[in-house]
């Protein structure tokens, strides 16, 4: 039987966004789903609007009537500043104060772990981690965490921030033996944020159960989420087929990755 009777699904068209569209199907009645890209063709429980996130009216059309938001739009990777402004940090703000304006007391958001970018591997995180930010990206994770913190403490309205690492079909590279999360845990954890008795205001890894981690979700055993997959399934290939990298490297050194050599990415505009 559905939890809900209209859950909205932010990010539709993107690459999570597709999985947890047809993953959390059954958990409602009607799916709404919204993005400012293409969505493709509505299934016989789904609603489509497009909408971009940085539209304050807009969104609080898309979110009237809903029952809870699961909120994965945003700017996918690093971006320009005024892209990062636009959609991560003002869709933020718009979408959190329509679930306001609208009675919605929870909503499921993709952090990342771009939002402790800097921890170093060997100095591990958990849930209480405060911010490192590796890039304007992470910049605009850790606001709309703090956000969020902000609407449960005057609003009452309860999140999980799920600070998600890399979630794909299967790890690529060496760094994600330990960053890995499979397309059926992801699901898994989202549902678990939506229908746990009580989430208050709860920052969670996006990891699966790799032998390898840089983070502990020790704090969060109150959702519930047992990931089944693990990344050590694939480490043979991806070992056969990748290099080890440079320990002194900021890609290597840092959780971040990548984003961490990055430069500023308006230079050059």
């Amino acid at each position: 039987m559905p939890r809900f009777n209209r859950l909205l699904i932010t990010g539709a068209a993107g690459n999570l966004g597709r999985v947890l569209r047809k993953g959390l199907a059954p958990l409602a009645t009607t799916i709404r789903l919204t993005d400012r890209g293409d969505m493709g063709e509505a299934a016989a429980n789904e609603e489509i609007m497009v909408c971009e996130l940085g539209d304050f009216d807009g969104i609080m059309k898309v979110v009237e009537g809903c029952d809870a938001v699961v909120h994965f739009g945003a700017a996918p990777v690093e971006r320009p500043w005024e892209e990062i402004l636009d959609s991560s940090i003002k869709g933020g703000y718009n979408v959190y104060e329509a679930a306001r304006r609208h009675g919605i007391k929870r909503v499921v958001y993709a952090s990342s772990i771009h939002a402790v970018g800097y921890v170093r591997r060997e100095e591990g995180a958990d849930t209480h981690t405060g911010h490192r930010p590796d890039s304007l990206y992470g910049v605009s994770k850790c606001f709309v965490e703090d956000l969020a913190k902000m609407y449960f403490h005057k609003f009452g309205i309860e999140s999980a921030l799920l600070r998600i690492n890399s979630c794909f079909p299967e790890p690529a590279d060496r760094r994600h033996l330990a960053t890995w999360m499979s397309f059926e845990d992801l699901v898994q954890l989202v549902e678990r944020c939506l229908v746990a008795e009580r989430i208050g205001h709860t920052v969670v890894y996006g990891i699966s159960d790799n032998r390898e981690a840089f983070f502990s979700n020790h704090k969060a055993v109150h959702l519930g989420y047992r990931p089944k997959d693990s990344a050590e399934d694939y480490r043979e290939k991806v070992e056969a087929k990748t290099e080890p990298g440079d320990p002194s490297a900021a890609a290597v050194e840092y959780v971040g990755g990548v984003f961490c050599e990055y430069g500023h990415p308006d230079d050059g505009a």
